[in-house]
């Protein structure tokens, strides 16, 4: 698999607001939330962002944690039509 954590942050900046990280990282965040309902395990999920969970624990969880509590609270937007 081709490492694609050079594109994804460990930790997503947060804003108040939808950010341009969060639409370039769309497709990543919908199927994290699909891994996620999905009951995925972290190890699971992690591959998503192109992270070795086995090389980098601490950094595969914590992308993780971070992305999948952006994405919840896109979830929670009024008006996600800016996503």
């Amino acid at each position: 698999m081709p490492n694609k954590a050079s594109a994804v942050s460990i930790y997503v900046l947060w804003s108040d607001h939808i950010t341009a990280y969060d639409r370039e990282h769309q497709p990543i965040y919908l199927k994290l939330l699909e891994a996620w309902s999905d009951e995925a395990s972290i190890e699971e999920m992690v591959e998503i962002l192109g992270i070795d969970p086995w090389d980098e624990p601490v950094r595969a969880r914590d992308a993780v944690r971070s992305h999948l509590d952006r994405v919840v609270w896109l979830l929670t937007l009024r008006d996600p039509s800016g996503f």
